[in-house]
């Protein structure tokens, strides 16, 4: 049995893991500092995750500038350092590091009444950490272990303000719906393990080319571990968690949530689907395995139903942070149309998409964040005039929803581009034109928010008085300003990371 055949961990293995070594050592770092101070300071778990994720990122684009063309199998062949595991790496220590930067000027983070400020920083580090882990697992046992990683900060995380009810709510909620979740996805592993006797996933897949399993058995234990893998990409119809957890959650977690886990959900799904479904190294046999129960248009399904329903809903919205979170949903719908051939055109340009929303989605809710510290209001109505009252902050909103919605020269339209002519390329003409209509519906929704700002008068005697937003929230703004502006039109050295991370996608270690 394989479970008899252990790899040891060797101290070689580090060489090829230092971002993740150094991210355990600030975790570590971060709460002894935290229990040193009891609390009083959160400067010091703060100051250690920073230098954590700084250096940690620092690795990370080493790594990336010299990519290795060989994949390596490391901690016992448990997880693979590889071109998407590097190019994912940048994303996550990105994104735990904006956020740990811009929760230190939020209220809901670091209020007088908050109690344990400390822990945020650590957290948001642990969960940088297990996201990482997610994109390099080749193994069922890693693949489990580092989702549940990140499920288990996440249920803390969205109840970190316990006095509020609304976030004790969301963390309720979070934790039944992934527990459920989790029980579908572990039972599908267990049918694969049952098919094949392996646990890695080109153990799997060589299994089931050697043993031609039933066709129903397989698509069983697919859609089961889809179900699991959808519930953490938020994919209709398993997204009934995130608008509720997006709102009572405080809004640096709701930005994390919106494109950590989710990137963390999508690279989990490249590297399984791809290595154990989809062509790999021998396009003619691996395309068998979903051909026997119709891959593309399971996904194709998913992927239309997601964006037409969170378009949909999001129409009514009038709470800002819920109207994100709905369209964090539709974003989904338009990054699985990608996967609905597993080809390696359709992956590159998810990858793409995925480094343009990253951006674009973190500064939306970042604003978000930035104005509720003075309107201590996430609705509507009182983002009236707010163009006029923090000028420089509601124009980088309005490139930020923009490029959400795909208006050109935006990062965002690019992006769409990339993913439609994929999917055009294998002629599924339907979910493009799906896409469109729901892009234009966007247009619609994203733009509320620009003419509330801009466009209408504020009520007589409302307060118009300016906002004076913190020094260090306009600068991770115009950090994330910058590259929504410059991939709409100096794309092409950023796609050529993304396809080269496809490239050096390890498939058959």
């Amino acid at each position: 049995m394989e479970l008899l055949n252990l790899n040891i961990p060797t101290w070689s293995d580090l060489g090829h893991w230092i971002p993740e070594a150094v991210l355990v050592g600030a975790f570590l770092a971060g709460l002894l500092g935290d229990l040193i101070v009891r609390g009083r300071r959160p400067w010091v778990p703060f100051a250690i995750s920073v230098i954590g994720l700084v250096t940690a990122g620092s690795y990370a684009v080493a790594a990336m500038l010299h990519a290795d063309p060989t994949a390596h199998s490391i901690m016992g062949r448990l997880v693979v350092v590889d071109g998407l595991a590097t190019f994912f790496r940048l994303i996550f220590i990105f994104t735990g590091l904006v956020t740990v930067l811009f929760a230190w000027t939020s209220e809901e983070i670091m209020g007088r009444w908050r109690e344990n400020k400390g822990e945020f920083y650590v957290l948001t580090t642990l969960m940088t950490l297990a996201m990482c882990v997610m994109a390099e697992a080749r193994d069922l046992l890693m693949l489990f272990l580092s989702m549940e990683g990140v499920g288990l900060v996440s249920y803390v995380m969205a109840g970190y303000m316990r006095s509020t009810l609304r976030s004790t709510e969301a963390s309720l909620k979070y934790v039944v719906f992934g527990a459920v979740s989790s029980a579908i996805m572990l039972y599908g592993l267990s049918l694969l393990y049952g098919m094949t006797g392996s646990l890695t996933f080109t153990g799997i897949r060589a299994g089931l080319m050697a043993h031609q399993p039933d066709p129903f058995g397989l698509l069983i234990a697919a859609v089961l571990i889809l179900v699991g893998m959808s519930y953490k990409i938020a994919a209709v119809p398993f997204h009934y968690w995130a608008p509720d957890v997006y709102e009572g959650a405080p809004t640096p977690v709701s930005a994390l949530f919106s494109v950590g886990p989710k990137a963390a959900g999508f690279a989990l799904m490249i590297r399984f689907f791809y290595t154990v479904l989809a062509s790999g190294n021998d396009p003619a046999t691996g395309s068998t395995l979903i051909a026997d129960f119709n891959w593309p248009l399971l996904v194709a399904v998913m992927s239309a139903a997601t964006m037409i329903y969170a378009n949909l809903v999001a129409l009514r919205q009038t709470n800002v942070k819920r109207l994100l979170a709905y369209s964090s949903i539709s974003h989904v719908g338009y990054i699985l149309m990608g996967f609905v051939l597993l080809t390696g055109q359709g992956l590159q340009a998810v990858l793409f998409y995925l480094l343009v929303y990253t951006f674009m989605n973190l500064g939306a809710f970042f604003f978000v964040v930035a104005v509720n510290n003075h309107l201590k209001s996430e609705e509507l109505e009182d983002y009236v005039g707010l163009g006029f009252r923090a000028p420089w902050a509601a124009a980088m909103m309005v490139v930020f929803l923009s490029s959400l919605a795909g208006v050109p020269p935006f990062a965002g339209f690019v992006g769409k581009l990339y993913i439609f002519t994929a999917v055009m390329d294998r002629q599924w003409f339907w979910l493009v034109i799906v896409a469109g209509v729901n892009s234009v519906i966007g247009l619609y929704y994203y733009y509320k928010v620009v003419k509330a700002m801009w466009l209408t008068r504020p009520a007589e005697g409302a307060d118009t008085s300016p906002l004076k937003l913190h020094w260090l929230q306009y600068t991770v703004l115009g950090v994330l300003t910058v590259p929504t502006l410059v991939l709409g039109v100096y794309f092409g050295q950023f796609k050529a990371l993304a396809d080269q991370a496809i490239r050096l996608l390890s498939t058959g270690m």
